[in-house]
């Protein structure tokens, strides 16, 4: 009879503890139910196959600035921006800063583990159950507990919180990925720092044209005022041709001194960028009328995915937003918690060091909201509205750089053909000064005749200079929109693509951009470190003159080359609220195209490498064989 009721009582007990364990597991299941809906998309236009019907195997963006602009004054200038520019130097800082992020939060998913020691008195009061107690404890035989006690300790604690939905290695993909697109906003500013200086340094040459154009005129206007004054002398003409001709030449020595201030303007605007005080600009401005930098090729649209900066700048900070999604989602649902410590404690010092005194503890929580999640909720939505904002803004500027390149190719085409018909009128318009100043002379034509034939020609030159200009800067700006202007290094005259290579470091050069010119690709850049650490030992240290040996890839340490990031769709559907982050996979590139981030070992045919003057870069397979 007793053992039944021991039976009973002890099922009773198993029972209780069984639906205590369960209503726990509702209670923390139970929050994650509450999970809002996300909202999605609108689809973005789909990206056409070509620049409206004009295609082509080469792209411009891949030429380099030696190469493209073909104007060592120029190029210096812009080396120089790319080493002293302040603005380049801030967005230097703010790639590091968002790069200290990533590594911090490598961190947050690992154990914390910090080591602790003190030392303290503590007096407690005779009237609480802890007074008494030690009051009447023996330490001691026939002593006991001082009122005021020492306290000596030491060891180590831990604190971890189990990574298990991924919440902190997503934050840290997040950071990561802003980490990229600050280098993809940093290499947007250098391509816009390209064309500035690029677009300023020709019009610098437009307006030492136009001072040329005046100084020919006021010669021209000059023989007039000198005949017009000799005709009134000889009784053959009035005071009033005189006075038009020397009006004349007021207006334009008076326009000389407007063009030399825009000079001094657009100089400076150049020192500017390039971080130095005011000088003047070396320039050679003689051969303006048929200057022609390299013609524009533009390729096939989808490679303004991979050549665009800002493009690909957009693309990280959708990743990184579809990560937040993710890193939100997991605060609804619960936490685990371990924390614990080992240490030596004692009373007296002359103890701390035994068996005895080794403390211990270890606990683990499990924590889950339950009530008021309007944080958490909120928070959730905020991720999902960035996350649309990221969206729609990837969306934007492809759609930007796609108008962009159709705007300045076609600006370019017009320009070209604008300037033809110019020169035509040009010609004919110098022929007709040189005639009305002979009739002038002999008196067969009034003087307004030969003003206005005068008047004409000037203008007609500054029409033509104008539209010279604009044609340049159509070029340079179609140039930028391609994505061209961010590899601007070109490699040694002396490599051959033989390896081992021995390279002698430039300013401005990082193991990102030696990687892109050795082996056309900046995911080589830790490895090629990796191989010269006994002569650089810090990645982000390279100094001017510094020796870095480029070892073929197959000597490159494989664990340190980074593999290319999979793309982000042009118009991604919004991700299920179950896997909010997982976005589809990109259409499939038109037939003959491969899609602008082919995976590793891929080649785009109508990307075709070039390195300025010197013989084409090996490819990475050649520089893998130490050919």
């Amino acid at each position: 009879m007793n053992i039944s009721v021991k039976f009973s009582a002890g099922n009773h007990m198993r029972q209780v503890i069984a639906r205590v364990i369960a209503c726990g597991l509702m209670l923390l299941v139970l929050p994650s139910c509450g999970i809002p809906p996300l909202r999605s998309p609108q689809p973005g236009p789909v990206l056409p196959p070509d620049f409206r019907g004009e295609t082509g195997e080469e792209n411009s963006a891949q030429l380099g600035i030696e190469e493209f602009y073909n104007d060592r004054m120029l190029t210096c200038l812009i080396e120089k921006a790319l080493i002293d520019n302040r603005e380049l130097k801030i967005l230097n800082e703010e790639v590091a800063i968002t790069g200290n992020e990533v590594l911090s939060r490598s961190g947050a998913y690992l154990p914390f583990i910090s080591v602790a020691s003190g030392v303290g008195l503590d007096r407690v009061s005779r009237f609480t159950l802890e007074g008494a107690g030690i009051h009447a404890d023996p330490y001691l035989p026939g002593k006991f507990f001082p009122n005021v006690f020492g306290t000596y300790g030491g060891g180590i604690n831990l604190s971890w919180q189990l990574d298990i939905y991924r919440q902190l290695r997503n934050a840290r993909d997040a950071a990561a990925d802003r980490y990229a697109a600050a280098s993809e906003r940093r290499n947007y500013f250098v391509t816009t720092l390209v064309a500035e200086i690029a677009e300023n340094y020709y019009r610098l040459m437009s307006l030492d044209k136009r001072l040329e154009n005046l100084d020919q005129i006021i010669e021209l206007q000059q023989r007039s005022f000198e005949i017009a004054e000799a005709r009134k002398k000889a009784g053959r003409a009035t005071q009033l041709g005189v006075l038009r001709f020397q009006a004349e030449l007021q207006r334009n020595f008076s326009e000389k001194l407007i063009i030399n201030q825009s000079i001094i303007q657009g100089e400076n605007r150049i020192n500017f960028l390039v971080n130095r005080y005011p000088q003047r600009v070396e320039r050679d401005s003689s051969g303006f009328y048929d200057l022609n930098i390299h013609p524009i090729s533009v390729g096939v649209p989808s490679q303004l995915l991979q050549n665009r900066p800002d493009i690909r700048q957009a693309e990280r900070e959708l990743e990184a937003a579809g990560l937040d999604v993710k890193v939100a989602r997991v605060n609804f649902f619960p936490q685990l918690v371990i924390t614990g410590g080992v240490g030596l404690q004692s009373l007296v010092i002359n103890h701390l060091f035994e068996p005895q005194a080794v403390a211990g503890d270890i606990a683990g929580g499990l924590v889950a909201p339950l009530v008021n999640k309007r944080a958490i909720r909120a928070q959730y939505l905020t991720a999902n509205a960035r996350q649309l904002q990221a969206i729609y803004n990837y969306q934007r500027v492809i759609l930007e750089a796609f108008t962009q390149v159709i705007n300045r190719v076609s600006m370019v085409d017009n320009y070209t053909k604008s300037i033809e018909i110019k020169k035509q009128q040009l010609a004919t318009l110098e022929t007709a000064v040189e005639f009305a100043e002979n009739l002038f002379q002999n008196a067969r034509i009034e003087y307004i005749d030969v003003l206005f034939s005068q008047r004409d020609l000037r203008d007609a030159r500054v029409v033509l200079i104008d539209t010279k200009t604009e044609q340049l800067a159509a070029i340079v700006k179609a140039y930028q929109a391609l994505g061209g202007g961010v590899s601007t290094i070109s490699a040694p005259a002396d490599f051959r693509g033989q390896y081992p290579y021995t390279h002698t470091v430039r300013g401005g050069e990082n193991f990102w951009t030696i990687s892109l010119l050795y082996y056309r690709s900046g995911k080589y850049g830790k490895a090629l470190w990796a191989a010269n650490k006994n002569s650089v030992p810090d990645f982000d240290r390279l100094s001017v003159g510094d020796k870095v040996v480029i070892l073929p890839v197959n000597q490159l340490d494989p664990a340190l080359i980074e593999e290319p990031p999979a793309p982000a769709p042009p118009g991604p559907e919004m991700a299920p609220a179950a896997d909010p982050a997982n976005l589809p996979p990109p259409p499939p590139p038109a037939s003959g195209v491969p899609g602008p981030f082919s995976q590793k070992g891929t080649k785009d045919p109508a990307i075709t490498p070039t390195s300025g003057t010197n013989a084409p870069l090996p490819s990475p397979t050649t520089a893998a064989n130490g050919q």
